[in-house]
């Protein structure tokens, strides 16, 4: 199993750079290129879910199986949120630093949330905001927003080639930078149930999975259920 570090996440580097889809993507492929691997079984999850796509249908005669996992990119969040400048993200993540408002944040990612599996999620965006490089975090948070915002890979959902399992949480609505659209809209485009059906009618060769009592991350939150539809897909032969 290969699990990389983004650039602009975790620990890898943050600069200060024009963020994009394609390049994840390239960074990638020279990384697996890197450890000799070939074909590979692609699983991407929220923000990651973009990075995916876009892996996929830059290689589609690498990847054997494509999972998303509650992707992020099942809308345009153009058509319902206005367009926000990098000053006014940056702004909003450097002062995004109360430890209350982060642990509660993340909370809501969980139907059911048990302490043990998202406190240590919540403490260590806590323990970045104590960090004198935060700045530097908060930089590339807003500029990876804008990533997501300006950079849509749902139009090209129908190109995408291998077996693909959707598997979304039936509790699940997150939006990248819903505090800015109306209400209604965020409820758009924060139902991943509707969405998700939309999506696998575009993608040739969709199933999909919709997980009850579930919200953003069902690997985390329901593990046997998520392992239960990962693990055949992942097996099955492709066609």
């Amino acid at each position: 199993m290969v699990a990389p570090d983004q650039i602009g996440w975790g620990k890898s580097p943050k600069p200060e750079i024009h963020y994009s889809f394609q390049l994840l993507a390239a960074n990638t492929a020279a990384l697996l290129d890197h450890l000799g691997v070939g074909e590979v079984a692609v699983l991407g999850h929220s923000t990651g879910g973009m990075t995916a796509a876009r892996f996929t249908l830059m290689n589609p005669d690498r990847v054997t199986h494509l999972v998303l996992e509650d992707p992020l990119g099942l809308a345009d969040y153009r058509i319902g949120i206005p367009p926000q400048s990098e000053e006014t993200l940056y702004q909003h993540e450097v002062h995004w630093t109360d430890p209350a408002v982060i642990r509660a944040y993340v909370e809501g990612y969980f139907v059911h949330p048990k302490p043990s599996v998202w406190e240590p999620l919540a403490e260590v965006l806590v323990r970045v905001t104590l960090s004198p490089d935060y700045p530097r975090w908060a930089r590339a948070a807003a500029l990876t927003f804008q990533m997501i915002y300006q950079q849509p890979v749902r139009y090209e959902y129908h190109l995408i080639a291998p077996p693909t399992l959707l598997i979304v949480g039936a509790e699940d609505h997150v939006v990248p930078l819903g505090q800015y659209a109306k209400p209604e809209d965020a409820a758009r485009l924060g139902d991943f149930v509707a969405l998700s059906v939309a999506a696998v009618g575009d993608i040739p060769r969709a199933t999909r999975t919709v997980i009850p009592e579930c919200g953003h991350i069902p690997h985390l939150e329901v593990p046997d259920q998520f392992l239960a539809e990962f693990l055949p897909f992942l097996a099955s032969r492709p066609d």
